[in-house]
């Protein structure tokens, strides 16, 4: 099968390189540095259970995803409409949409803007890196949860051949919001920390913090109509000692100086608690504090408002 990847970065990278050391045509488009370092190269994959290079084409064109059957959309949430609009003229018409991002409106997003095209969400549980320039770094996990729909048993099987552990639900809506209690919980105050989350959670008020805003959560969820479980927080609180040197993707955009997707995840949260008359004061503070230290020295936080 015929695979591109757009947005070749950390989770790219690391799906990417597993499908591509199953046999299958994989292109990255991702940066430049990414791209040269890999058609030199080729990828090195190093995981938990092995460091291998992994030879792969890589493009820094969105027209590389001309001959793809399947196109594995990897950007960053504030990308979406960007990548859409890049790959929308050269998707071929049977092509495949694979939404592997954070936040709960991307696939929809993704499937407002390329109406001809199946767009398929998935959720990532992975913790990985982009240790530099054609080296992706395996952390931990590295499962799928998909929802179930006709290209649902085909996805499940092409990763599953590929080492990768996939989930598939009849109704994803749930998953989606579980992940998105997780991810409110940790992402801001490991970014604003800067600290991984084994010794963040041991700072004084920290994990009462972090309970708050997954309470917060919950009852925006409630409001929504989500069913998910009241006792979700133990859940939540064993990531800590299941991940304990493992940072956030949102503090590892602040380090590299680039705007986070905290407005798709605690942001997320505050402007559907305000839309259905649900109180999200530390959901509030962690964004907040988070555009603040997204903005330039000497800036102004508004210019990277919420939108």
């Amino acid at each position: 099968m015929k695979i591109a990847i757009m947005g070749a970065g950390a989770v790219g990278s690391y799906y990417g390189g597993l499908l591509a050391r199953a046999g299958h045509a994989v292109t990255l488009i991702g940066r430049a540095s990414h791209v040269a370092a890999v058609l030199r190269d080729g990828l090195r994959l190093q995981t938990l259970a092995f460091d291998e290079w992994v030879p792969m084409r890589a493009s820094v064109d969105p027209a590389a995803v001309a001959d793809a059957d399947w196109v594995l959309c990897c950007v960053k949430s504030n990308d979406t409409e960007a990548a859409a609009a890049a790959i929308s003229p050269y998707l071929r018409d049977q092509a495949l949409v694979l939404s592997l991002q954070n936040g709960l409106e991307n696939a929809e997003r993704l499937q407002a803007l390329l109406p001809r095209h199946r767009v398929q969400p998935v959720l990532v549980y992975a913790a990985v890196e982009l240790a530099g320039p054609g080296h992706l770094r395996h952390h931990g996990r590295g499962e799928l949860v998909i929802g179930a729909g006709p290209d649902s048993e085909a996805i499940a099987t092409s990763f599953a051949d590929a080492g990768v552990p996939v989930q598939v639900l009849a109704d994803l809506r749930a998953a989606q919001w579980s992940k998105l209690v997780v991810n409110c919980a940790y992402n801001a105050l490991s970014a604003i920390s800067r600290l991984p989350y084994g010794r963040m959670i041991q700072g004084p008020g920290i994990e009462a913090t972090m309970r708050e805003a997954v309470a917060e959560c919950l009852a925006v969820a409630h409001a929504e109509g989500i069913p998910l479980p009241a006792d979700l927080w133990p859940q939540v609180r064993a990531l800590a000692d299941a991940m304990p040197t493992q940072q956030s993707s949102t503090a590892q955009d602040l380090a590299r100086g680039r705007r986070s997707e905290i407005d798709q995840l605690n942001g997320y949260v505050v402007r559907r608690g305000a839309a259905l008359g649900v109180p999200t004061p530390v959901n509030r503070a962690l964004h907040g504090l988070v555009k603040l230290l997204e903005a330039p020295p000497g800036g102004d936080p508004a210019d990277h408002r919420a939108d």
